[in-house]
């Protein structure tokens, strides 16, 4: 028997921070001969009950065997792992591998019994389930493929906890105990429920930060000035429904007994007597970490450091940061920051205003997230400047605990949230943040401005992953996720508002009509360039008044040719000349306001210039109210939309897509919001940023499906990577012999076609002999390969003095044999050369790539890219994304190629990299499409240990 504690070097990959179901934190890691004075304690505070259902008998304490057992692992055959807040477990969970008798056994036996123990006091969090997820994971990097459990009947919580995990599995009942056995391989529904468990929890965590009802800020001086002051000013100004607190350790000793603006003032957060829910740090950071503490030790569950000098001021303040996340976490606490501008939530049940604004927002339905402070402050001046409202608003700073994926997940279900719109200066789980931005965005649209997206470095004070794609590569990523990307924060602005105050178009035919015929020109010109289809300017003259503009607007809102519509306006032009502060911009924004209420299933924008009170007024008609009364069909033809028609996303499963796609997202207000623009440049990239979502959401709610090819080798395909694997020393991986690459694609149906070694004139006859000719003869050499440009490559080689006199050729040119490295193919039938790649790009993710050969792809980056997995719809969609795609269907009278076949290879190549982590490169180069078929000519395979942990393991927090 192993008597160390640890069989294998401790497994610190095994340890992860989590979020619970509460929105708490908890530590798991691996338990150790160390732990056990921790494991008693923690066994005391169990109930008898807990302990009985654990044990099936009376089981008051642990014998010193007990404990002995439970601590000492070999972390192969038996592990055990701990949840911890604070230091002190809080429930456990270990596994011991049996054999098909359910004796104790080792490898290769692949069962496992498991089982939990959760304390009391936190049952009902989701302990057990996270648990289960990450001892789970433990146990298939260890070879164990199913687990088992007993559990008497009574203990219907555990019982639930295996049922509703989603692994398949099988139940029986025996000798008065429950018997439960279960596969460990993810299934869609173990993992929709992960997803969904995480979705609950982290959503939960940042309402914590936004709904407290009390919240303590920590800085606060005596005298007027500085920060902690001008937070609790803002926080009164707002009129917070909760208990303020105003903490400083300067001041009188005591507990209470001083107030602080009318707020009852404490020395400590220990010394109030009320329940902290939030807490806003504005001390200097040197003395956050004892701010912290004491807010630990009181049960405060949110953090909102304001404080700066952390990771933005150097190594010495990067320290400082991941000593404050450890710190918070060891108490079960989350954090907003540091270096943050603070939280803002309009809510009338809330009013929270724990923020360096001092003038809150007014209330909304956009949700508004920013990792700059200096950018907040300009949004939301630009927001309230142009009668947009807020639900919630969120600056991170620094980030380095809630994120916003975070926020993301908030936002999702939030109830006051139709718009989210988020300034990004570094995404740190952008694969997380794909995965969660496609599922928020089939519920309402996400507009993303990312800023330093050139300079190849995050800002200061951002930990993230390096990413080798090209920010257009990225860009088109966020895409295909649903993401509405722009490249402005006004451009942002521009779009959220459309989107928040109208209807989604249902397609690109955009109707022009104002008092200008050069303006409508114009905005005609830029719909063209932005991808729309406008109709002819409808030109009212310089004369039209408010009611011509009217008629004009109901008769495009009831043309079924039309799907939304662009009013231009400048100043009216009278018997006096031009009046552009005349009474009439107001009486213009009534006039359009009625016309569009009788028709609200379609977009109005406005375009104005020089046109002075009209957009203010546009603005003032409805500040993106949420409690605006439902307004009556109008005239001209239109009604609203039946709610039926209207979108209903799938949120109680997140894996599912939306069921349906509006007509329209209709405000119910008579005074419907009209958004209203300085440029026709700015409205038209609105509107077509809304076509294009809308779009998005009707293709999302079929999003096609992963293909299954039945001559597909899953199980062997692993089992020869880990032999591949298992005979590389470099921890970073290697690429793949040219036969170990076509052997191993081979297993998922690609086939790569035979390149014989040439290295002297008579190999290469004998090759071609070998192949049969007409033959091909290609050099190989890094500087030279896949370049037929350069000369290095001969086609149609028809007999051996042909090839022997191209064989000479080429030596003479390029140098010799053993530099050029050449190799002779049967010669493939003529059609396209084209490229398909796949990478593990360390911070995208899965990326599949594809573009034609050579400068089109290489020199003008005419490359299309999409997520792995791909569906069918993907791989139609990636071949034909690329601007050279005509000369895949025929382009000036060619004939077309067999597309069908290659976007078979796009999804093998897609289900490969998918299944198997560790293949992280797959390059095929050239892809010969032919009329009918494809040739494979060149592979190029790369593989890699997997990463320990990945968005598709058990939910964790970023570490620290």
């Amino acid at each position: 028997m192993t008597t160390p504690s640890d069989r294998q070097a401790y497994p610190s990959h095994w340890e992860a921070d989590v979020v619970l179901r509460d929105g708490g934190t908890a530590r798991i890691r691996p338990i150790t001969a160390e732990d056990a004075d921790r494991l008693v304690s923690f066994y005391e505070q169990v109930s008898d009950e807990s302990k009985y259902y654990r044990f099936f008998a009376p089981y008051p304490r642990l014998s010193a065997k007990d404990v002995h057992r439970f601590t000492h692992h070999d972390q192969v055959d038996r592990v055990g792992l701990a949840a911890t807040v604070g230091g002190e477990f809080i429930a456990t969970v270990r596994f011991d591998r049996i054999d098909s008798r359910g004796m104790s056994a080792s490898a290769p036996a692949d069962e496992a019994e498991v089982a939990f123990l959760v304390q009391d006091a936190h049952q009902g969090r989701g302990v057990a389930s996270t648990l289960l997820e990450h001892i789970a994971a433990v146990a298939r990097e260890r070879g164990i493929r199913r687990f088992a459990a007993e559990v008497l009947p009574a203990n219907t919580k555990m019982i639930k906890v295996f049922t509703d995990a989603g692994y398949q599995q099988k139940r029986s009942f025996e000798d008065g105990v429950v018997r439960l056995e279960f596969d460990l391989e993810p299934t869609d529904r173990s993992l929709a429920v992960q997803r969904a468990r995480e979705q609950r929890a982290e959503a939960r965590s940042v309402q914590r930060l936004l709904t407290p009802g009390s919240v303590a800020v920590i800085g606060v001086g005596r005298t007027p000035g500085g920060v902690g002051r001008s937070v609790l000013r803002n926080l009164r100004g707002a009129g917070f429904t909760g208990s303020l607190y105003a903490v400083n350790s300067a001041f009188d000793e005591g507990a209470g007994g001083g107030e602080i603006d009318g707020v009852p003032a404490y020395r400590s957060v220990r010394d109030i007597d009320a329940p902290v829910d939030l807490a806003v740090v504005t001390v200097p950071a040197e003395r956050v970490p004892q701010a912290v503490a004491e807010c630990g030790e009181r049960g405060v569950p949110g953090l909102v450091v304001i404080s700066a000098g952390y990771a933005e001021s150097g190594p010495e303040g990067r320290e400082r940061q991941r000593e404050l996340v450890r710190q918070a976490r060891s108490y079960g606490t989350r954090i907003l920051g540091p270096n943050a501008f603070g939280v803002i939530n309009t809510s009338p049940d809330v009013r929270l205003n724990a923020s360096l604004a001092p003038h809150p927002p007014e209330r909304g339905r956009i949700g508004l997230f920013t990792q700059s402070g200096a950018i907040g402050i300009a949004l939301l001046s630009g927001l309230h400047r142009r009668g947009a409202g807020l639900s919630t608003f969120v600056s991170a700073g620094n980030r380095a605990d809630v994120s916003g994926n975070d926020v993301l997940q908030y936002w999702y279900e939030d109830p006051d949230t139709d718009v989210a719109l988020m300034y990004l200066e570094s995404i740190g789980n952008p694969r997380k943040f794909t995965r969660l931005a496609r599922r928020a965005a089939t519920a309402k649209p996400l507009v993303v401005v990312q800023g330093a997206k050139h300079s190849g470095i995050a800002p200061t004070g951002h930990a993230v992953q390096a990413t080798r794609l090209p920010y257009a590569t990225v860009s088109a990523l966020l895409r295909q996720a649903g993401v509405i990307r722009v490249d402005t924060v006004t451009e942002m602005v521009d779009a959220g508002l459309l989107l928040a105050g109208q209807p989604l178009p249902a397609g690109p035919r955009v109707a022009i009509l104002g008092n200008s015929e050069s303006l409508g020109l114009l905005t005609y010109d830029a719909c063209v360039a932005d991808g729309l289809r406008p109709m002819p300017p409808r030109d009212l003259t310089t004369g039209a008044t408010p009611d011509d503009f009217r008629g004009a607007l109901v008769d495009a809102l009831s043309d079924d040719a039309c799907d939304s519509v662009i009013v231009t306006a400048i100043p009216w032009v009278g018997e006096d000349g031009p009046t552009p502060e005349s009474p009439e911009g107001e009486e213009l924004a009534a006039a359009l306001r009625d016309a569009a209420a009788g028709c609200p299933a379609k977009p109005v924008a406005v375009v104005h210039v020089e046109l002075g009170g009209l957009a203010e007024a546009l603005a003032a008609a409805s500040r993106t109210r949420p409690d605006a009364p439902a307004s009556a069909p109008g005239a001209g033809g239109c009604a609203h939309p039946s709610p039926s028609s209207q979108l209903r996303s799938s949120r109680g499963d997140p894996n599912r897509p939306a069921e349906r796609l509006p007509t329209a997202t209709v405000d119910p207000d008579p005074a419907h919001r009209i958004p209203a623009y300085p440029a026709a440049e700015r409205a038209v990239r609105a509107l077509a940023e809304a076509v294009k979502y809308g779009q998005w959401r009707r293709e999302a709610v079929e999003p096609g499906k992963v293909h299954e090819y039945e001559d597909i080798d899953e199980h062997g395909t692993a089992r020869r990577i880990d032999e591949l694997l298992a005979g590389q020393d470099d921890p970073r991986g290697a690429t793949l012999t040219q036969d170990d690459a076509r052997e191993l694609l081979g297993r998922y149906g690609i086939d790569v076609r035979d390149a014989l070694p040439a290295p002297d004139p008579d190999a290469a006859v004998a090759a071609a002999r070998t192949l049969g000719f007409p033959v091909a003869l290609k050099t190989t050499a890094p500087h030279l390969r896949h370049r037929a440009d350069l000369g290095g490559v001969r086609l149609d080689l028809a007999d051996e003095e042909q090839l022997r006199r191209a064989y000479a050729e080429l030596t003479e040119t390029f140098g010799k044999p053993v530099e050029l490295r050449p190799v002779v193919q049967a010669m493939a039938p003529r059609g396209v050369d084209t490229v398909v790649r796949a990478v593990i790009d360390p911070a995208a993710g899965a990326v599949l790539s594809f573009g034609l050969a050579g400068a089109a792809s290489e020199l003008l980056g005419d490359t299309g890219h999409r997520l792995i997995p791909v569906t069918e719809r993907d791989a139609g969609s990636l071949i034909r994304s690329i601007r050279t795609a005509p000369l895949l269907f025929g382009w000036r009278g060619s004939a077309p190629v067999d597309t069908p076949a290659l976007e078979e290879l796009l999804q093998r190549v897609s289900r490969l990299v998918d299944d198997h982590p560790e293949v992280v490169t797959v390059s095929l180069e050239p892809v010969v499409v032919a009329q009918r078929g494809l040739s494979v000519l060149g592979a190029s395979v790369r593989l890699a240990p997997p990463p320990a942990r990945d968005d598709l393991g058990p939910r964790a927090l970023p570490g620290y």
